[in-house]
């Protein structure tokens, strides 16, 4: 089993930023792939960023691009993610998830992830 925790999110100006930290906890490696994802309200649940394992290339969704930055610490099994030049449409609760390595095609959907945190709240005040 592995359990998963976030922290950091907030409320937050337009413009501003926030890093959120995963903590990974049990039986996970440096072959798990690790990702991000969030969930604005009557939203769907939709990929923010991952990897496939450390040192592999990471992949974000396009609206994140060259704002939000995903790093990865295997040595305490830990993930963030940079969020910068937020807006209001970043507003979402955001989830960690990890998986041992997926394919890439299954990298950024949802329902390949067996293991979650409850999420963090990030608000983007406008």
């Amino acid at each position: 089993q592995v359990q998963l925790e976030e922290s950091g999110g907030g409320v937050v100006p337009a413009g501003g930023s926030l890093r959120l930290s995963c903590k990974a906890s049990g039986r996970i490696d440096n072959t798990f792939t690790m990702a991000w994802f969030r969930q604005a309200p009557g939203k769907e649940r939709e990929f923010v960023a991952g990897n496939r394992r450390r040192g592999d290339v990471t992949y974000y969704t396009d609206s994140v691009k060259d704002r939000f930055t995903m790093s990865r610490d295997n040595t305490e099994s830990a993930i963030s993610l940079q969020m910068n030049s937020l807006k209001p449409d970043d507003t979402a609760v955001y989830f960690c998830a990890t998986n041992r390595r997926l394919i890439l095609s299954a990298v950024r959907t949802s329902s390949a992830y067996s293991y979650w945190g409850r999420g963090t709240q990030v608000t983007v005040s406008s």
